[in-house]
């Protein structure tokens, strides 16, 4: 295991051959994911992430930083904070996700970081793929998918349709179930979390 001088993510990363987490790795370990797998299990049972969740999500994140990194982990949280809004926030304007959903990368990208939010985004979307397929497969909705892709194809054909009510995530899917899209994003970010905490950066 590696260990990380204790700092923000907003230091970058100095290794030694310790068997011990830096301050920034216990408090994620301590409240990030504890909060994350939180949201992930209330998505899936009541298909929303609630405000007060990723307000705290976001605070705490701001405060962890800023106190182990000074100006530097509060500039790169507001910044983390900010990628992972502004990468979702166009899929809540056409109404293909919630605005919990927004919100809840955005809290976890002021813990992350500019880059690693990046990173994690494009994981949870790789995630949130496979397990899109996967509940197709189990539904045998593959015909529903079908006519499903030509009514996104027409929604995306101009802005009038692309951010109005027509082919909405939950009109594409009545009667079946909706994707809760903070599982996959949980889980791409402790993918890559895990692998910035153990030096496995070279599998991302």
């Amino acid at each position: 295991m590696r260990e990380f001088e204790s700092g923000s993510v907003g230091q970058g990363a100095t290794t030694r051959c310790k068997m011990t987490f830096s301050g920034y790795e216990q408090a994620v370990l301590a409240a990030l994911v504890p909060a994350m797998i939180f949201a992930s299990w209330n998505d899936y049972r009541r298909h929303r992430v609630p405000n007060w969740l990723n307000a705290s999500i976001l605070v705490l994140g701001i405060g962890v930083n800023s106190y182990l990194g000074s100006w530097n982990g509060l500039s790169a949280s507001l910044l983390g904070a900010g990628v992972g809004f502004g990468c979702l926030f166009v899929f809540w304007a056409m109404r293909a996700m919630g605005a919990g959903d927004v919100k809840f990368m955005a809290a976890v990208g002021a813990w992350m970081g500019p880059s690693l939010t990046f990173q994690a985004v494009l994981a949870g979307g790789l995630i949130g793929g496979a397990m899109a397929v996967g509940m197709i497969a189990y539904q045998r909705r593959w015909m529903q998918t079908y006519l499903n892709l030509g009514v996104v194809m027409k929604k995306v054909g101009s802005a009038e349709t692309a951010f109005g009510d027509f082919g909405s995530a939950r009109e594409l899917n009545r009667g079946a179930s909706v994707m809760p899209y903070a599982i996959p994003l949980t889980l791409g970010s402790l993918c890559v979390l895990f692998s910035n905490f153990f030096g496995w950066g070279g599998l991302l």
